[in-house]
């Protein structure tokens, strides 16, 4: 097992014992992160500077599916996705989740921060309540980069 494979984990039983092992404050963000681009990365990297350790939900292939992005989403399976975000230096622990939204998985990880992309308010971040009841912080990121995997997509089938 590689060090990046040590950061993802697939087995919710093992979730919790992996998420006591992390350096406080964590930092949570969740994502379907199909095709890695530069805006993820910055994004990612900006999260992570919010504690010490950042954790990652990562949308199953079903909750992908779900949330409507286009039939053949997601173009990279859900161990593919989550091996390429283990691998990010800035990133901590990866795991997954089969509902629409983060917020089962929120509950159990009880992160310090709470972090989506621009395109957020805080006030609209799903767990941002419980996250704030708890005392910690909900971050709205501002886009470094104006990327986003359904442009990328488009561009690249448009030049068929």
């Amino acid at each position: 097992m590689t060090g990046s494979e040590r950061k993802i984990v697939r087995d919710a039983t093992q979730l919790t014992a992996r998420l006591s092992q992390l350096a406080h404050p964590v930092v949570f963000t969740n994502g379907c992160f199909d095709i890695l681009h530069r805006g993820h990365v910055a994004y990612l990297e900006a999260a992570a500077t919010l504690g010490k350790s950042l954790v990652v939900g990562v949308n199953s292939d079903a909750s992908v599916r779900r949330l409507e992005k286009g039939q053949d989403r997601p173009i990279n399976p859900l161990d593919d996705r989550m091996a390429v975000l283990a691998a990010l230096g800035c990133v901590s622990l990866v795991t997954s989740f089969d509902d629409i939204t983060p917020l089962a998985l929120i509950k159990l990880v009880r992160p310090d921060h709470l972090v989506k992309g621009g395109d957020w308010t805080p006030d609209k971040i799903v767990g941002s309540d419980v996250v704030k009841s708890s005392g910690g912080q909900v971050h709205s990121i501002p886009f470094q980069f104006e990327h986003s995997t359904t442009e990328l997509l488009r561009r690249i089938r448009s030049h068929d």
